[in-house]
């Protein structure tokens, strides 16, 4: 039981340690892109046009500006947990998607890909003990 109840501290630590990490480069992509305004929104959207929706670019820019910003913000402390990790987890699939019809192949599609696995492992698994959900 001791064993169980060690590995159980340390899962969390690393969970905490995968929140804080990654939180932290999301919300270092996206505060520049939350910040750029609407020019910048316009651009960051026209990627949906990759996944057949062309209408609203300036605000699917937006809410990418803000899942990575807010949402890394949220992913970091632990709050809203789920929520985010689906918000930031749709992100990356647009943008693996975006770089993909860029013609940049799986080397410029990796980072975008990797991170949206990540986020749906962390969707499933929950933020651990050392969070505000705490789940």
């Amino acid at each position: 039981m001791a064993i169980l109840s060690r590995l159980s501290r340390h899962q969390n630590f690393g969970l905490l340690l995968m929140r804080l990490g990654i939180g932290a480069m999301m919300i270092f992509h996206g505060y520049p892109k939350l910040i750029g305004g609407p020019g910048m929104w316009n651009k960051i959207g026209g990627s949906m046009a990759n996944v057949g929706m062309h209408d609203f670019p300036t605000f699917w820019g937006f809410m990418a500006a803000f899942a990575e910003g807010v949402c890394g913000l949220l992913f970091l402390i632990g709050f809203l947990f789920r929520p985010a990790c689906l918000l930031l987890m749709i992100t990356m699939v647009v943008a693996s998607m975006h770089h993909f019809h860029a013609g940049d192949g799986w080397a410029g599609a990796s980072h975008a890909f990797e991170l949206g696995v990540v986020f749906l492992a962390m969707f499933i698994i929950g933020p651990g003990r050392y969070s505000i959900d705490k789940s």
